[in-house]
């Protein structure tokens, strides 16, 4: 195990541990708002980047941090959809 692979893997830790209190937020409130799909999907497009590195140059355990982190943003992205439309749904 590697150096960098333990600081690239506590990086990664620490990034993912806010997801699922994002995903816990967005099932409880049932809205969108405050909520930036922009900023959801320009982080998942980071970890897309960071698995295409790992697989190309830098195979090691660490991608199943950016894989269990790509699943998380995944579901808040999720959320965030189902979320917007029960508020268009109230709105009407």
């Amino acid at each position: 195990m590697s150096q960098m692979g333990v600081f690239e893997f506590l990086m990664l830790v620490c990034f993912g541990f806010s997801w699922p209190f994002s995903i816990v937020k967005s099932i409880r409130s049932r809205s969108a708002k405050g909520k930036s799909i922009v900023f959801m999907l320009l982080v998942e497009l980071g970890y897309v980047f960071g698995m295409i590195h790992k697989i190309l140059y830098s195979m090691n355990w660490v991608l199943w941090a950016y894989v269990a982190c790509f699943v998380l943003v995944g579901i808040d992205i999720g959320l965030y959809f189902r979320n917007a439309r029960l508020d268009r749904e109230r709105g009407a």
